[in-house]
């Protein structure tokens, strides 16, 4: 039997008081919302979990581990970022709701995921309303005042706040059975799409049967016929596999493929300021960043799908001429956005054109 003395028990006690607050002190805080700077030397750690919509090697996923590579360093190590792609925490409405409640602090996600929510974010689906370029696209995403301001306050009604907006590339078409040439090639071709109502929209305007589903589906769709084509920007066709089970790719640039760069409102809100600082700092420079990244796989992939024997697709790109009987049809488009989407009476569309004609091409 060991006998403690009444002065060591005082000791002792003192002791495992002062361990338990320095270890509470010193611990993890996944919210990040307590303590000193990342970097201050305070002992502070952040955990956090990001999630995206596509898998390993596609744009989206390597934005987000390129992300947390940049904060763990800038951070000298205090700041972990788990990355999870596609599937790993649910479908991609699980993960708009994961980001709303806070089970997860950043996502990239498509504004065509939210668009039954957020009703102004459905903008992105319009046909032809961006430029042709997709650099000048770009641009205007990272200085529009209509998105990064506007559209951002629309966002954090619901508890999203988008810290950037970027291209994955423009957009094109893929089909079996029939080419996707000019508008009543699209005659009750079944056409997946995403769940925003206005994509829906956009493609009642050429007359095709427009499905919503989720990507995770759409290659055994596309396989046994269930739809006929979809849209995606070139590196997602291929690296999907899409075009292994459709007889062609048009090249039809008819939009681009906007994604956003997420945060939960109120956990990036309780960040101190040094560290929304660190976060602020890197979302701006990944724009740069992301921007060679999609346009290296785009175009790598292009040269892949146009020479794949064993998975021969035909690669058709659209005349001028051809492009502008699609838009004429895309136009009344706009006019069911301002009366049947906006809550705001158009008046976010009506900006962004102001700055998109402003920008010129």
């Amino acid at each position: 039997m060991i006998i403690f003395k009444t002065k060591n028990v005082w000791i002792l006690a003192i002791l495992i008081v002062l361990s338990t607050v320095l270890a509470a002190c010193g611990g993890d805080n996944g919210n990040g919302d307590s303590g000193e700077s990342a970097d201050g030397g305070d002992g502070q750690s952040y955990n956090w979990r990001f999630v995206t919509e596509e898998v390993d090697g596609q744009v989206q996923y390597e934005y987000a581990e390129e992300f947390a590579k940049r904060m763990k360093e800038k951070s000298d190590g205090a700041v972990n970022i788990d990355v999870y792609e596609f599937g790993g925490l649910g479908s991609e409405t699980d993960q708009v709701e994961q980001l709303q409640n806070g089970a997860v602090e950043l996502a990239v996600m498509s504004p065509g995921f939210t668009g039954n929510m957020v009703k102004e974010g459905q903008i992105f689906a319009l046909h032809f309303l961006f430029p042709d370029s997709v650099e000048k696209t770009q641009e205007i995403l990272n200085t529009s005042e209509a998105l990064n301001t506007d559209l951002r306050e629309r966002y954090e009604e619901y508890s999203i706040s988008p810290l950037s907006y970027w291209t994955e590339g423009a957009m094109q078409w893929t089909s079996s059975g029939t080419a996707l040439e000019e508008p009543s090639d699209f005659q009750n071709f079944k056409m997946r799409t995403q769940t925003s109502p206005l994509i829906l929209e956009s493609y009642k305007a050429y007359d095709a049967d427009p499905t919503p589903m989720s990507w995770s589906e759409l290659y055994t769709a596309l396989d046994r016929g269930t739809v006929e084509g979809q849209e995606n920007p070139i590196f997602f066709i291929g690296d999907a596999s899409f075009y292994e089970v459709q007889d062609y790719m048009t090249v039809s640039n008819h939009n681009n493929y906007v994604a956003m760069t997420t945060v939960n409102t109120e956990w990036y809100e309780g960040l101190n300021d040094d560290m929304k600082a660190m976060v602020d700092e890197t979302v701006e420079e990944m724009q740069e960043w992301v921007f060679e990244e999609q346009k290296s796989q785009n175009e790598e992939w292009l040269e892949t799908i146009k020479n794949d024997e064993e998975n021969p697709t035909e690669v058709i790109e659209l005349t001028k001429e051809q492009r502008q009987m699609f838009k004429d049809k895309a136009m009344s488009v706009r006019d069911f956005y301002r009366e049947n989407v906006s809550t705001v009476d158009g008046e976010i569309l009506d900006k962004l054109q102001e700055e998109i004609s402003s920008a010129g091409e």
